[in-house]
């Protein structure tokens, strides 16, 4: 048996093939509904095609129903999940050896407010949050003359239960509203008409997303990161607001533990991948740009991304992605 096993071994490679995949069923990737989730989806996809030789399928949900996936086993990877925010049944399932982290799949989420860099370098002394009230002339309302305006997040997000409750924590309930869009495309809108008119603005925004990577914005200086306050801050009905940064969020990678057991050359590819935030956000900002869909994103980082992709994979796999795009 060993001897056929080294003989079927030795014949596929002199036939320029490579062993088969790990699982002999499909791949199940987790799709969700946003940008940064598929291309990376699509990135993996690829590789585990052209590079494992696997049948890959990716499957579509919702946030919730997709981390079930996972914890049942009927997903074999989870690409974004919000660690400090993960649900109670991830968390069990994780405590009993069910489901496994395997690290950030980015260099860090980054919810925070910013300026323009145009706004910022014709106004050195706008660095803090609490410089705002000196500046909010600059920022005037339209609507609510002698107030400055402060770009909230739609009603309804859990930022914008935040942003409010930062507005009494720094102090700034008498010089600024929060002025909340309809939805997260009005946001994106009002940026973009004030970006190309290089008018001043205040917006809450977070990271990765196309938005941070087509404008060059300045994160206005918070106070240090208060876990109980953000907590509290979190809640619309938080009696005492905290003066408090948002959390670094961590966005991690998770599979069925059984994975790493049944694939573990596969776990380890999934375990390597990590994109730089700041490049996510290139990224995005290049497939808005070019009205990209999912998977001309992924060939786009195939191709102009090698240097990074390259370091999660062996040189063999490595060299049939490459060849497969010959």
């Amino acid at each position: 048996m060993k001897y056929l096993t080294w003989l079927g071994l030795a014949i596929a490679s002199l036939l320029g093939t490579a062993q088969a995949c790990e699982l002999d069923r499909n791949v199940r990737l987790a799709g969700m509904s946003w940008m940064s989730n598929l291309m990376m989806v699509e990135i993996e996809k690829a590789i585990l095609e052209d590079g494992y030789d696997c049948e890959v399928v990716v499957e579509f949900g919702d946030t919730v129903p997709m981390i079930a996936a996972v914890v049942r086993g009927d997903v074999d990877l989870y690409n974004e999940l919000w660690i400090d925010s993960a649900p109670q049944n991830w968390i069990s399932a994780n405590e009993a050896g069910e489901v496994v982290s395997l690290g950030d799949i980015y260099s860090g989420g980054v919810e925070s407010w910013w300026i323009p860099r145009y706004v910022a370098e014709q106004n050195p002394g706008l660095t803090s949050v609490y410089d705002l009230p000196d500046y909010k002339d600059l920022f005037e309302d339209r609507e609510e003359p002698g107030m400055g305006r402060i770009y909230n997040c739609p009603e309804g997000w859990v930022c914008g239960a935040i942003n409010n409750n930062l507005l009494q924590a720094f102090g700034l309930e008498d010089d600024y509203i929060m002025f909340s869009p309809g939805s997260g495309a009005a946001l994106d809108a009002a940026i973009a008409s004030s970006y190309a008119r290089e008018q001043p603005f205040v917006t809450y925004y977070w990271s990765p997303t196309a938005v941070l990577g087509k404008y060059d914005m300045v994160e206005l200086e918070m106070p240090a990161y208060d876990p109980e306050g953000h907590q509290c801050n979190m809640d619309p009905e938080c009696e005492s607001p905290v003066a408090s940064a948002f959390p670094k969020a961590s966005i991690q990678k998770t599979i069925p533990t059984a994975l790493q057991q049944n694939a573990p050359e596969m776990a380890a590819f999934f375990a390597e991948i990590n994109i730089p935030t700041d490049e996510v956000n290139t990224l995005l900002a290049w497939a808005d740009e070019q009205d990209a869909e999912p998977d001309q994103v992924a060939e786009y980082f195939l191709a102009n991304y090698e240097s990074l992709w390259t370091q999660w994979v062996s040189a063999e796999v490595a060299d049939k992605v490459k060849a497969a795009r010959q």
